[in-house]
């Protein structure tokens, strides 16, 4: 990916040209589900679905149904699925293991008559040290990206959604190269295996895998330059794996590049060090940075009192120990106006809202939660939409506003708990966490 490694401007980053009317954002989960449904039910030619996963439950069997009824009445149709290999093959934290995505899969595809490929991506030997984060939806010539992966809280599809952003590009020439690097890079290699068929033990492919790694590290989307310009509106896909990749830069280039505003959304209160050194720069410089993090009780990990505790239970206050320092060593910026801190919660729902807006003519979209682990272990990509006469200042204003309708903006950094306030067992470990500094190597890893 030359035209990172050398650093331009960005506003010389080669792009596919995208028209205002080519890009729509949704404001609901729900939105999200029945859009998806919708693609499926009206594709043509291909529908190439990529996800950390694709869950076992009732949005889950909805989405397969849907596609194996797409595959039935047209077998021409090309579908494929892309997901996490140890992902797929666990249940989720805290839960069962007995049953898994996997073995759904396969049951599946056995009581239908064609063939549904569904892909095992193994971005490391052990899912502690990584996965596949990519997102993006390609149907036909349409791709709809969200940071979501495919459940019921997901989708919206029970009681429960979990926030996040919801975008359509209709744009063939992204569409081709999105589906390109999957062709290329995952369906033919010798560690990917089909899920919905037998497959092999992790521990019996660890060479390949890590093989496999080597070669991600080096991947990038094609932008063929008979499709692509370096001016006006338009889109640029990003992908990195490792540290120091190309779409690391890109998100500490947006910030440094930062004049007036600077708004980002991450579900994990846990910058990388690189981007919290670049959002103080961004301070001193005058910018006005707005940060929009979920509640801990609208974290994903988060468990009430009333229910039985699990270790896993304590990574939502150890993120809001993190806003807490942060915010407390910024707090004259915080009066001035000049720091804006957000909390979202709406009623038992959860957030997982990730990307940026800067100056209202660059517009991240991203599954990157801006945290060490997607720095350095996980495979991300992200959208980089180009606006540079801000046609899509209106879209951009909406989607902010629908997010902080949720919101609290923190005026004081004692607004948040400290400590010794947290339930007795979540402060017991963490105070052990950190008297021996394992809380700092968490932060690393989660």
């Amino acid at each position: 990916m030359a035209f990172l490694l050398d650093r331009p401007s960005l506003q010389r980053l080669p792009r596919f040209p995208l028209s205002a009317a080519a890009f729509t954002t949704l404001s609901s989960a729900a939105a999200f589900r029945h859009a998806l449904l919708a693609a499926i039910a009206s594709a043509r030619q291909r529908i190439y679905l990529t996800a950390l996963y694709l869950e076992q439950d009732e949005a889950g069997q909805e989405i397969l149904a849907a596609l194996f009824k797409a595959k039935q009445a047209n077998p021409a149709l090309d579908i494929r699925i892309t997901v996490d290999w140890h992902r797929a093959q666990r249940g989720r934290i805290g839960e069962s293991q007995d049953s898994c995505n996997a073995a759904w899969y396969r049951e599946e595809c056995s009581r239908h008559a064609v063939e549904l490929p569904v892909y095992g991506v193994p971005a490391q030997t052990r899912e502690l040290f990584g996965v596949l984060h990519l997102k993006g939806f390609v149907i036909d010539n349409q791709v709809i990206y969200s940071g979501a992966s495919l459940n019921n809280v997901y989708l919206h599809k029970q009681d429960k959604y979990r926030f996040d952003r919801y975008h359509l590009l209709d744009n063939a020439a992204l569409a081709d190269s999105m589906v390109s690097l999957l062709c290329q890079h995952f369906f033919n290699d010798e560690a990917v295996f089909r899920l919905d068929k037998p497959v092999p033990s992790t521990r019996s492919i660890r060479k390949e895998i890590r093989a496999f790694r080597s070669r991600l590290e080096t991947m990038h989307y094609t932008l063929p330059p008979e499709q692509t310009c370096q001016h006006g509106m338009g889109v640029t896909p990003v992908v990195g794996l490792g540290k120091g990749n190309a779409l690391n830069r890109l998100i500490l280039q947006l910030i440094a590049k930062a004049e007036h505003q600077l708004v980002i959304c991450t579900p994990y209160f846990n910058f990388p060090m690189a981007v919290l050194r670049a959002i103080n720069r961004a301070l001193r410089r005058g910018v006005e940075v707005t940060i929009i993090v979920g509640d801990k009780t609208a974290n994903d990990f988060f468990i009430p009192e009333t229910e039985p505790f699990k270790l896993i239970g304590a990574l939502p206050y150890l993120y809001e120990m993190n806003l807490r320092r942060f915010a407390k060593r910024r707090q004259a910026q915080i009066e001035s106006g000049k720091l804006n801190l957000h909390l979202w919660k709406e009623g038992e729902n959860s957030y997982h809202l990730k990307g940026m807006w800067c100056d209202a003519q660059h517009i991240l979209l991203t599954g990157n939660n801006m945290n060490p682990r997607a720095f350095r272990l996980d495979l991300e990509n992200a959208l980089l939409i180009h606006d540079p006469e801000q046609q899509l200042q209106a879209q951009s204003h909406a989607e902010q506003q629908h997010i902080l309708q949720h919101t609290t903006r923190i005026s004081h950094y004692r607004q948040l708990e400290s400590v010794r306030n947290y339930p007795l067992k979540v402060r017991t470990i963490l105070t052990r966490l950190s008297r021996v500094r394992i809380d700092r190597m968490l932060n690393l890893m989660l």
